[in-house]
């Protein structure tokens, strides 16, 4: 198994984040560098209402983090994660490697290292033709029909 760069978002009780901001975001750093991980961007992402209570908790410190670390090596990460008491939720993504600088940049702040947006006079129909080209339901039920056949 390679390494690879996942996203992790940790929902923090936001009582213990707004005493003690630091020794969180280095607990949350150390779990991944003990499991052989490196953190490439570690950063809060905003403090909100919870949807619905979590664990009791009405509020949280959303942390949200990009790093780099052996897919064997994820559950270790996870096991901390379950342990520590100021995490409320986490969850990891596996991100694709094409989007990583991008994602990066963008969490550190910085400008997307190359722009692939489209102008902003493009209009979608021009990028995907068939967009423009709808048909009536009775015409798709025909089409799916032919193509059964």
């Amino acid at each position: 198994m390679g390494r690879n760069v996942y996203e992790g978002l940790f929902i923090l009780d936001s009582v213990r984040y707004s005493r003690e901001p630091d020794v969180l975001s280095q607990q949350i750093q150390q779990m991944i560098e003990s499991a052989g991980g490196e953190v490439l961007v570690s950063r809060l992402w905003e403090e909100r209402r919870l949807a619905y209570p979590i664990k009791g908790h009405r509020k949280g410190a959303y942390w949200l983090t990009y790093f780099r670390l052996d897919a064997s090596q994820l559950k270790e990460v996870h096991r901390a994660s379950q342990l520590n008491e100021a995490i409320v939720r986490f969850m990891f993504v596996k991100i694709d490697p094409r989007l990583v600088d991008t994602l990066v940049q963008h969490a550190l702040g910085g400008p997307p290292p190359r722009s692939e947006e489209p102008p902003a006079d493009t209009h979608l129909s021009e990028e995907f033709p068939e967009v423009d080209a709808i048909s009536e339901p009775d015409e798709l039920e025909e089409d799916v029909e032919e193509k059964s056949q």
